[in-house]
């Protein structure tokens, strides 16, 4: 069959009524650009008979792996990316809202160059709280990563497959791809697309898909800036609590030595707890320090023996 020039990974939930209708008009998109294709579509548990429509359609490049429980949409891009064997890669929603005839668009921005294209939804179909929460989403996300874009958690992305294979997807991790990728040196941009409303069905992400980007905000931060130096995060936070502290109980001091109580002061409790809090991120700044340094040794020593 020759190498693969194109893999779609489509992830899905319980989007057996949309998944009938996307893959025919996806299939014939990709037979009009001459390319040998595989579509792969991770079945993520569901319970609506997804695998056997898919199997019914008897499309040709099309394939179904199925998760035996729902893992969660990064899980699920992670398998379809590790088993996806293009040169380029698509990642697209199930729910019919990413449009096929924009595929060819964005591998040819890859044939420019880029390394990961992200399709921006210019005009969004979606409700209007989600619609403006994902601005506050996307502007925090510039804000804290340093990573420009607007559309930082777009589903509809096309990419190398070395970007693919640089990219360890876990927890709410799939809708910060273009930062984890701008940190390993990839060269990422976005490009407006057209933008469907949902086919069939409701969304499967709730409110507390809120929270738990946020969370993951703050470990994309972490794994992109500190991870290689820690002591710098914990030991700077370390240092303005002991800070607080050592005026707190320095002021405590001044009013002891001039005769006065200090017994009942809450300025006396929290100046011991700030210098109790700042040991304890200091040492642990150290220790994880001494971690890093322990696993860079240990990867130094793993490469001059395997040459």
């Amino acid at each position: 069959m020759g190498t693969v020039a194109v893999s779609v990974v489509m992830p899905a939930y319980n989007e057996c009524d949309n998944l009938v209708e996307l893959l025919p008009e996806l299939v014939a998109v990709l037979e009009g650009m001459d390319v040998h294709y595989e579509v792969l579509v991770v079945d993520d548990g569901s319970t609506d008979g997804t695998r056997s429509a898919v199997g019914r359609l008897g499309l040709d490049g099309v394939q179904c792996l199925r998760l035996r429980r729902n893992s969660g949409k990064s899980a699920a891009l992670s398998v379809g990316l590790r088993r996806a064997t293009g040169e380029a890669i698509v990642l697209m929603d199930a729910d019919g809202q990413d449009d096929p005839n924009e595929v060819p668009r964005m591998l040819a921005v890859l044939a420019d160059g880029a390394d990961l294209v992200t399709g921006q939804r210019s005009v969004r179909n979606d409700r209007f709280i989600k619609r403006h929460t994902s601005k506050v989403y996307n502007a925090t996300t510039r804000l804290v990563t340093g990573v420009p874009g607007s559309d930082h958690n777009s589903g509809f992305k096309a990419m190398t497959a070395d970007v693919a294979a640089n990219l360890e997807l876990y927890g709410e991790l799939h809708r910060y791809i273009p930062v984890l990728a701008a940190w390993q040196g990839f060269a990422t941009t976005e490009i407006p697309v057209q933008h469907h409303a949902r086919r069939h069905g409701t969304s499967k992400f709730g409110a507390v898909r809120f929270w738990r980007g946020f969370l993951d905000l703050v470990t994309v931060k972490f794994l992109t800036q500190y991870v290689s130096r820690p002591f710098h995060l914990f030991g700077t936070v370390g240092i303005v609590i002991g800070a607080v502290g050592a005026v707190l109980l320095g002021w405590m001091a001044v009013v002891k030595l001039t005769g006065g109580g200090i017994g009942e002061r809450p300025a006396l409790i929290i100046g011991v707890l700030c210098a109790v809090v700042a040991v304890q991120m200091i040492s642990l700044g150290l220790l994880a320090e001494l971690i890093v340094n322990l696993r860079r040794t240990t990867n130094l020593d793993a490469t001059v023996e395997s040459s």
